[in-house]
């Protein structure tokens, strides 16, 4: 999508208004610059008025700027390179901030891009009607586990995070047929964990995964919630994954929440008024 996006930008250059032309051109040249601009910055690089970056968007048959930089930071997701490997060692400081953060913005973007609504209400339902939620992942994702377990306890519902193998396993055949299991994996080819997802599905739990859409993983649990980022999870450890994976855990408890109404809003008021002692006063 990245290649045909920008494909449009340029067939239409040509035949462009001289100002609009140079945005077009500011997209070609600087795509990530551009996403992480706002709208003044980007009129002041084109020397035109912010109206005129606004109808460029409209040409591309964009609402406005916000719609424009979503779906082509959400295209170029796919398209940039991993982080690192788009580093070099002559790049400064100001380089490498630049470049970790543009990573990041494209990987969020994608991942938004990605999110049903539709795929959404189904996990939310899932987790309303959840006698227990036990959160499964290892390494990096099992502190995403234990982020999920974190947030999701306070709306009322018992709710475990598990990062052991073993514990796992044993956690994952007692569960009650009316439990809900999230498991959060990068790669999605975690053996355990495959192991794991078949496990709590014989138990009669349902499994909802974040996790990349091909992955095994994917292909056994009952809802997907897709986190497709262009990272090599071989070579480094996951980054920009876990920042979608985070948003996607945000995303869940503010559904789940406002599904189950005044009282779960009251919990979390409550939960955080018990820390109020714990700060120093301003």
């Amino acid at each position: 999508m990245t290649l045909s996006l920008l494909s449009r930008i340029q067939t239409l250059l040509s035949g462009l208004p001289p100002s609009e032309r140079r945005v077009a051109e500011l997209v070609l040249n600087k795509p990530v610059e551009v996403i992480s601009a706002p709208i003044s910055q980007i009129a002041v690089w084109c020397e035109v008025s912010q109206p005129t970056v606004i109808r460029f968007c409209r040409r591309l048959q964009c609402a406005g700027l916000p719609d424009f930089k979503l779906k082509l930071a959400g295209d170029l997701g796919a398209g940039i390179p991993f982080v690192h490997a788009s580093l070099s060692p002559g790049d400064g400081l100001s380089q490498l901030i630049g470049k970790v953060f543009d990573h990041a913005v494209a990987g969020l973007a994608q991942g938004r891009q990605a999110l049903s609504p539709d795929t959404l209400e189904q996990a939310v339902d899932a987790l309303d009607r959840a006698s227990r939620i036990e959160c499964y992942g290892l390494g990096n994702s099992g502190v995403t586990a234990q982020d999920a377990q974190m947030k999701l306890f306070r709306l009322g519902t018992p709710t475990i995070a598990c990062t052991d193998t073993h514990m796992q396993r044993v956690a994952a055949v007692l569960l009650p047929a009316d439990a809900v299991v999230l498991i959060i994996s990068n790669s999605g080819r975690i053996k355990s964990l495959l192991d794991v997802a078949t496990l709590a599905r014989r138990s009669g739990a349902k499994v909802i995964a974040i996790t990349r859409t091909d992955s095994p993983l994917a292909a056994l649990a009952d809802i997907v919630l897709p986190a497709d980022v262009q990272e090599n999870p071989e070579v480094y450890a996951p980054m920009v994954s876990r920042l979608v994976h985070l948003a996607i855990i945000d995303v869940l408890t503010v559904a789940l929440a406002l599904r189950k109404g005044p009282t779960a809003l009251t919990r979390m008021e409550a939960a955080k008024a018990s820390l109020q002692p714990t700060r120093d006063p301003v």
